[in-house]
């Protein structure tokens, strides 16, 4: 039986909310990890870059490190790994499957997202972990990772308009729901967050005295390093917000060196530099054709993968996969410009936006395209652009994670096996 197959009957819950089934789910599993010292990375954009940064600083420094990450994009066992490497796919068909015999026939079934967060804390608990690197999945006062009552550090890397219809309407909806993971008394760091955001941050950190760091970006230096707080280092992610995003991974490491972790600053530098976060900003090969895939699936990541990709200074061609719950019509503002060329194709497996309506937002961007099609298959896109690419425009894949990951599925299916 495959983890597919396993997961899919509780796929049928879909979003839901709440803290109450997955409590119950841990209580029948024996409360794993309530021992264990847990950061805990909420926001919109960077979450997963600051929890790998995390991760490989840690394992650097000689610590056992539990990942815990989302959505995986080639398969469930990235979600979560151990000292960076994937649970093995017999461990988590047999976690699973322990999972499923404590709740059968239960009234108030848990989610497919609970289950899988159950799954890796008991896989954590099992391997004995130093530290649990925690990504929260959707908003966080109600999200499932937040079972922690006291974090070592709660972290919020950014601010933006995403999932309205399950957090709320605007920045301060979205604000709150996200500070719902900070605790009495528990340090928390924040990246560049908007007025209307930071108003929420605050009084929300006043009520619960918590320690809290404010953080500037990190800056570059003349060799192409970056400097934060005296401390230089080499970024292998790319992408000027790593400068956000590697900062405030420093200030979470600094909390714990003052908490008596043993993190010396070259386990810093060594840890930033051999941080891999796959899906973003990142360049792949498909059939002798190069290109940058990146999930950009909301308009903040998409106005930041815009200024990337201005950087490179070629005409760009767009390939753009966006599925029914994010807002395409801020996406495509903040993208497009005069000259582009796109590709709109689907995203297998998921409810996909009608390209008629995809095509509606492009037109009310008012910018002059090269060219538009519409493409039945990501693969029929793919072709026609190798097909056509004497051109030399820079290829950029992006609109969603989904997207990226079937590509990267594609990519190594495509491989010779040994």
């Amino acid at each position: 039986m495959s983890i597919d197959s396993l997961l899919l009957p509780f796929q049928r819950f879909g979003i839901h909310l709440g803290l109450e089934r997955i409590n119950n789910l841990l209580t029948k599993l024996e409360n794993p990890c309530q021992n264990i010292p847990i950061i805990h990375v909420g926001g919109s954009n960077g979450k997963g870059s600051v929890c790998a940064y995390l991760s490989s600083i840690l394992i650097e420094a000689g610590y056992k490190v539990g990942l815990y990450t989302s959505p995986h994009l080639i398969n469930w066992t990235e979600r979560i790994c151990l000292n960076n490497q994937p649970i093995s796919e017999l461990h988590l068909k047999e976690i699973l499957i322990n999972i499923q015999n404590l709740i059968f026939n239960d009234q108030d079934a848990p989610t497919q997202f609970e289950v899988i967060t159950a799954a890796a804390l008991a896989y954590f608990e099992q391997e004995k972990v130093d530290i649990i690197v925690m990504e929260v999945g959707l908003g966080g006062r109600l999200d499932a990772t937040n079972i922690c009552k006291s974090p070592l550090v709660t972290v919020i890397t950014s601010i933006s308009l995403e999932h309205c219809q399950n957090l709320g309407p605007t920045l301060t909806d979205i604000a709150r729901e996200k500070s719902g993971i900070f605790k009495f008394n528990c340090p928390v760091v924040i990246g560049e967050v908007p007025n209307e955001a930071k108003a929420i941050f605050i009084s929300r950190i006043k009520a619960l005295e918590c320690p809290s760091v404010w953080v500037q970006p990190a800056i570059f230096t003349k060799n192409n390093s970056a400097i934060y707080d005296n401390i230089e280092y080499s970024l292998a992610l790319q992408g000027e917000v790593q400068l956000s995003n590697s900062a405030i991974s420093i200030e979470v490491i600094k909390i714990l060196k003052q908490r008596g972790w043993n993190i010396p600053i070259s386990c810093i530098q060594d840890g930033i530099k051999k941080t891999l976060w796959r899906g973003r900003l990142e360049w792949l090969t498909w059939e002798g054709m190069n290109l940058l895939v990146d999930g950009a699936h909301n308009p903040d990541a998409a106005k930041m993968l815009r200024h990337h990709t201005d950087s490179l200074n070629k005409p760009i061609t767009w390939i753009i996969g966006i599925i029914n719950t994010k807002e395409h019509d801020k996406i495509f503002k903040e993208l497009l410009k005069n000259n582009d060329t796109i590709y709109l194709v689907p995203i297998s497996d998921h409810n996909n936006i009608k390209p008629k309506n995809l095509l509606r937002s492009i037109i009310s961007c008012s910018v002059e395209l090269e060219e538009i099609r519409v493409e039945k298959t990501l693969n029929s896109a793919l072709k026609k652009i190798t097909n056509r690419q004497s051109n030399k425009n820079l290829v950029v894949l992006c609109g969603s994670l989904y997207l990226v990951g079937y590509l990267l599925r594609t990519i190594e299916s495509s491989k010779p096996k040994l």
